[in-house]
């Protein structure tokens, strides 16, 4: 302020230019910071949106059931193939107790869904749930059956205070949860079979249509050219 001038026009002139010029580059700079900072707050935000998209998916991958077998059979087809009919090993269900489904398409396709949640919790859980599915990995490496009931109950709690969510009552008793029972694609097959079945048909009819046609095309001249001769 000492440094302020106003005793002539000229100094004036040169005065207001200097504040505006300093005012300028402040609101630059403000303005940069602000641009800067915003940047980076979505930045995070889309880092938190996606991994929550990603734990989310995973808890649903492996807390979608209540009934049934909740349990992950990690055998593959030739681990099945090199067992005797009726000898299953005292670790792992038999068929009967999981409704037919130890060693089928079905358990197949819930031990890759859950050995691909493991590895998204892997890679964006926090401590605790990596924990978690370090040790179901490792179970399903060992052979033995896995629950995911403790991971389930971990991501949970986490997905529900990110999301700003009152915490579920400690009176209430939810059942045990394990892997979602996957869909087959069966009968979108057979479906598609059919569909292609009956379109080889109709090619079908129409070949012999138009073989039809030919014979009745040479049929005709044949009758052209005999008529001269009865005459």
């Amino acid at each position: 302020m000492h440094n302020l001038d106003f005793s002539s026009w000229h100094n004036l002139l040169v005065t207001m230019i200097g504040l505006s010029l300093i005012t300028l580059i402040g609101v630059g700079i403000r303005l940069l910071m602000m641009v800067v900072i915003q940047q980076r707050r979505e930045r995070m935000n889309r880092q938190i949106n996606e991994r929550l998209r990603t734990l989310i998916a995973a808890y649903r991958t492996l807390g979608g059931s209540f009934t049934g077998n909740l349990a992950v059979d990690p055998r593959h087809r030739r681990e099945l193939r090199s067992v005797p009919d009726g000898d299953t090993p005292d670790s792992l269900p038999d068929s009967a107790d999981t409704g037919g489904m130890a060693g089928s398409d079905r358990a197949r396709r819930i031990r890759d869904a859950v050995e691909a949640a493991l590895s998204d919790i892997m890679l964006l859980g926090t401590e605790e749930h990596v924990r978690l599915a370090e040790r179901a990995a490792r179970e399903l490496v060992a052979g033995q059956l896995v629950h995911t009931h403790d991971l389930v109950v971990s991501l949970r709690s986490f997905i529900r205070r990110a999301l700003d969510l009152d915490p579920i009552p400690s009176d209430l008793a939810i059942p045990m949860q394990g892997p979602t029972r996957t869909q087959g694609t069966g009968g979108r097959n057979k479906e598609d079979g059919k569909k292609e079945g009956t379109g080889n048909a109709g090619g079908g009819g129409g070949g012999m249509q138009s073989g039809g046609d030919m014979a009745a095309m040479g049929d005709t001249g044949m009758n052209a050219h005999e008529s001269p001769s009865a005459h």
